[in-house]
């Protein structure tokens, strides 16, 4: 980790890697609990409008993203649809969790409350080619 508090090198990659890893077995769960495969593009980018913080300040929308975006977020749903055995919810859950690991294995990592940009995986250069892990 360096200064900035992003993470460098191997542990980065290794945490994209396990991001990766999380997107494939969530969809094969989904694919698995036999919902509906045709609604996952459909879904799959839902947790995304936890941006919507952003609208109202830096601060509060990597408070409102990271939420989102925390795998706690869908654990706790499938824990919740375990208590109350509904399939749909543990698919949700396994969507939400599949966009957490897309995420991840690109390089979107939680937020930091300077900037959008600024994730523990490393700023990200939206719309620069220059990379991300200097």
């Amino acid at each position: 980790m360096n200064m900035c508090g992003h993470v460098l090198a191997a542990p980065r990659l290794i945490l994209r890697s396990e991001g990766f890893v999380v997107l494939v077995a969530s969809l094969w769960g989904y694919r698995h609990y036999g919902a509906p495969m045709l609604l996952v593009p459909l879904v799959l980018f839902l947790p995304d409008l936890f941006m919507v913080g952003y609208l109202a300040s830096t601060r509060v929308g990597t408070a409102i993203y990271n939420t989102g975006h925390s795998y706690l977020a869908p654990a706790a749903l499938w824990f919740v649809a375990t208590v109350i055995e509904s399939p749909g919810t543990k698919a949700a859950a396994l969507v939400w969790a599949a966009h957490i690991g897309m995420d991840r294995a690109l390089g979107y990592g939680l937020k930091y409350p300077d900037s959008f940009s600024n994730t523990h995986l490393g700023r990200l250069n939206l719309g620069k080619s220059s990379r991300t892990d200097k």
